[in-house]
Formats: C-alpha cells, sequence, structure tokens
C-alpha cells in the first residue's frame, strides 16, 4: 500500500518561450516523480504510466531515481508543444500526438491511500476507472486534461464530459485561474471553490499564477501566497509541482495552509529553471521562511 500513486502519461514536450526553445519530457507524472525523489523519503510513492518505445529512456531515468514504476506499453507518446509568451501565466498549445488511454486492467492491480490522476487530455481516464479508484483510496484530479479538447493539433479549452459524474467522487480537485473559469463560469475562486464542493469534492486546491492560491476544506478558505522567485524561466510543470508538494505533505498529515505553503514555495523554485523541480526542502524551508 503506498502513500501516493500517480498515475499519468510521461510525454515528450516542445517548449517555447522568449528566451529559448528546449526538448524534454514532461507530463504530471513526470513532474511529480522527479519533485518527490528530491524530498525525504517520508512518504511511499508509485509512479504507474504508459508510454511508447520512444520514451522508455526517460522511464528508466525515472526508476534510477529509486522510483517504484509501473510502465504499460502504448502505441504512441503524448507530444505537447507548449508557447509562453512574456506573461508565463499564460500558453498557447498543440498536441501532435497521442497515448493509449488508461484501462479497468491497468488499475485493477494497484493499492495507494491517494491516487493522483495526472489527465492530460480527455479521454486519458474513463469514468469508470475513476470510480473504481474512489473505491480504494481518495482520488485527487488535476482537471486540465479534462479540459482540452484537441481539434486537428490544436488544443481548446471546454468543460469536461462526465463532470459530475467525476467529481461526485473526487477527494481533492486542483485546477488554476483559466481552468475555474470554465468549469464554474466565474472569475471569482471562492464562488468557484464552493460550487465545486457542491458536487462533492472534499478538497479544491486553486492556483492563481503570482497571486498565490486559495484552497477551500471542511467550510473554511485558505489564501496562501506566492513567493517571489529570483527570476522566471519556465512555468511548466508548475502546477504539477504544486501538487506534489501539497499531497506530500498532506499525507504526511500536515494541515490545509502548512502543505499550501510548501506547494507554493516549491513553485517558486520550478519557476526559476526548465525542467522538473532540482532543489532540496532547505531549499523550500528558505523560501517559506523569507515571507
Amino acid at each position: 500500500m503506498y502513500d501516493i500513486c500517480s498515475i499519468g502519461h510521461i510525454t515528450r514536450d516542445k517548449i517555447v518561450t522568449p528566451e529559448k526553445t528546449v526538448y524534454m519530457a514532461g507530463g504530471t507524472s513526470f513532474y511529480m516523480s522527479h519533485g518527490i525523489s528530491r524530498l525525504p523519503k517520508k512518504v511511499s510513492y508509485q509512479l504507474v504510466t504508459k508510454v511508447g518505445q520512444g520514451l522508455m529512456a526517460e522511464v528508466e531515468k525515472i526508476k534510477a531515481l529509486g522510483i517504484d514504476t509501473v510502465c504499460y506499453p502504448s502505441h504512441h507518446t503524448v507530444y505537447f508543444e507548449n508557447r509562453y509568451g512574456m506573461d508565463s501565466n499564460n500558453r498557447t498549445q498543440r498536441v501532435l500526438a497521442k497515448a493509449d488511454a488508461f484501462t479497468m486492467d491497468d488499475v485493477k492491480p494497484l493499492q495507494a491511500k491517494v491516487f493522483h490522476l495526472g489527465s492530460l487530455l480527455a479521454d486519458d481516464f474513463p469514468p469508470d476507472v475513476v470510480e473504481y479508484l474512489s473505491t480504494k483510496g481518495i482520488v485527487s484530479i488535476d482537471v486540465q486534461g479534462y479540459m482540452r479538447e484537441v481539434v486537428g493539433q490544436e488544443v481548446h479549452a471546454i468543460d469536461w464530459k462526465n463532470k459530475e459524474r467525476i467529481l461526485a467522487c473526487t477527494g481533492i480537485l486542483k485546477l488554476n485561474e483559466h481552468e475555474m473559469e470554465v468549469i464554474a463560469d466565474s472569475k471569482n475562486p471562492r464562488t468557484v471553490a464552493l460550487k465545486l464542493a457542491e458536487y462533492g469534492v472534499k478538497e479544491v486546491v486553486i492556483t492563481l499564477g503570482s497571486y498565490g492560491s486559495l484552497i477551500y476544506a471542511d467550510d473554511t478558505f485558505y489564501e496562501i501566497p506566492a513567493y517571489q522567485p529570483a527570476r522566471v524561466v519556465d512555468a511548466t510543470g508548475c502546477g504539477d509541482t504544486y501538487s506534489t508538494g501539497y499531497l506530500y505533505c498532506r499525507a504526511q498529515g500536515a494541515g490545509i495552509e502548512e502543505a499550501g505553503k510548501f506547494a507554493a514555495a516549491m513553485c517558486t523554485l520550478k519557476l526559476e529553471h526548465s525542467g522538473p523541480f532540482d532543489r532540496s526542502i532547505e531549499d523550500i524551508r528558505r523560501i517559506i521562511r523569507k515571507r
């Protein structure tokens, strides 16, 4: 039985910023696995992914970090192109290839207290898979993929199908300021959080870029500050890094405010470079103390 099981595709990413263009692996499960590997081993963690043959080298690198990994074969690997302007809070995306969805057979052997579903595209996790996992542990979802419709190669924001069915069995839901407008037709994060809680979500986590984040749980709002980075290099993977820090702390029994601040500090350090989180817990604590 693991404390956290992260399920999601590892991607091939092309990241275009005003400074440069880089090619690297990505995806929620990629950023979470690398982030967890940099933190003290106080939480048991498993990665479950599905990639094409061409990305197996990245899976082996994650295994080499000491991450317990299950990798299922896929006909293709998800291939994203992410373009950022001067404002790192905004990006445009294209999908150049899709991987196979996760099936009931893939998830039946899994045992964990929390299953974090890193959806990248709307059909990654069928509703019956989510419902099944909710009978075995707490389901944590990043909404990003559920709200991505691919038309040709272009990615468009949509409200997701089967929303009520999936939210009814979701314990923790993470979304950003752009996604909340689509999912709840509101620019007010408190209004959105209350609406999502009505669907049955126990902890609603809304990241607001440089404005910090808002968490709603047990009829209480928690306002989490954003910490100023030394410089902004690449925002890719920041949301996934936030989820990493938040779930890592919550798995150890930390309170919501403490977990939120830890997650926000991890994001600040991640913003300062391309690639996954590569700092230490001492660096995270230093960022929090400076506030």
